[in-house]
């Protein structure tokens, strides 16, 4: 594949993933109002937000709350148009901490006491989610030789029939990067977090519109990665994502919020260990 397709297939992926990661938070937001025997917005509406955001005043209280959601969004970017093109995993997952990183970064940067303790706790989230998917990349070597992410089209099978609790293990992950419960810590787009908006309470205007269309490409991604484990129809790929994703919709709405600690405990002790226990399966 030629540099010049490559580059085209990377930015026809982010031109898509755009509209789609809007679409599925207003579906989510509509979703979650059905569950709670609510009206709820209309699905259009974080488009609707998106575009009161953007023409509001921008309003900064730290030097890094600038540079931050544009570092955020660029990692998210660059790290899905690596993912559509067919790139090596490791250095998706890599581009894609570096994002999380700025985005913890810009929130440390205010005197805030919300802003700081959510910044904290993304931190713990993020080593009990990353971790998960670089799990994942050792997975996808096993099994196909290689950590390029086109190489799953060369294997016979669907990569699930290997890793099934590998996938019950990124559940864990998928949870904590749609920011549900019971691991919606350090941040929530919805009005059940303590913390005001956690990790964005300092962000406002334009610079929280591309946080939003950051957390929009993250969530496209992580069920980009979900489809990786059935690659061998669009059927599949498409209803597997959507499996989990509505799983993790009725998950936030029957379940409390944890403490930290108990979200480490969960993810290093149930879902780091079935995803352990399947590598070594398939390293055997």
């Amino acid at each position: 594949m030629g540099m010049i397709q490559t580059a085209g297939i990377a930015l026809g992926g982010l031109a898509l993933a755009i509209p789609v990661g809007g679409v599925m938070s207003g579906l989510d937001r509509w979703l979650t109002a059905k569950l709670q025997s609510r009206k709820g917005p209309p699905i259009r509406q974080p488009f609707l937000d998106l575009i009161k955001l953007l023409a509001k005043e921008t309003v900064v209280t730290g030097p890094l709350q600038v540079f931050s959601p544009v570092a955020t969004l660029t990692a998210s970017a660059l790290a899905l148009g690596l993912f559509a093109s067919g790139g090596d995993m490791l250095v998706v997952l890599f581009i894609h901490t570096v994002g999380a990183v700025f985005l913890v970064l810009g929130a440390m940067t205010s005197a805030s006491p919300y802003s700081q303790c959510s910044a904290q706790r993304e931190l713990w989230q993020m080593l009990s989610c990353e971790t998960m998917l670089f799990l994942i990349a050792g997975a996808l070597y096993f099994i196909t030789g290689s950590f390029r992410i086109d190489s799953v089209q060369l294997y016979s099978d669907p990569l699930l029939y290997r890793t099934p609790l590998l996938f019950a293990a990124f559940l864990f992950a998928l949870t904590i990067k749609m920011r549900k419960s019971p691991f919606d810590l350090a941040g929530c787009h919805h009005a059940h977090q303590e913390l005001v908006r956690g990790i964005y309470t300092e962000y406002s205007g334009p610079l929280l519109g591309l946080l939003e269309i950051a957390h929009w490409l993250d969530l496209v991604l992580y069920l980009a990665i979900c489809s990786l484990f059935w690659r061998h129809d669009i059927f599949g790929m498409i209803l597997l994502p959507m499996m989990a994703y509505l799983a993790v919709i009725l998950l936030d709405n029957v379940s409390a919020r944890l403490t930290w600690r108990c979200m480490l405990k969960q993810n290093w002790t149930i879902a780091f260990s079935v995803a352990a226990l399947n590598l070594f399966l398939l390293k055997r």
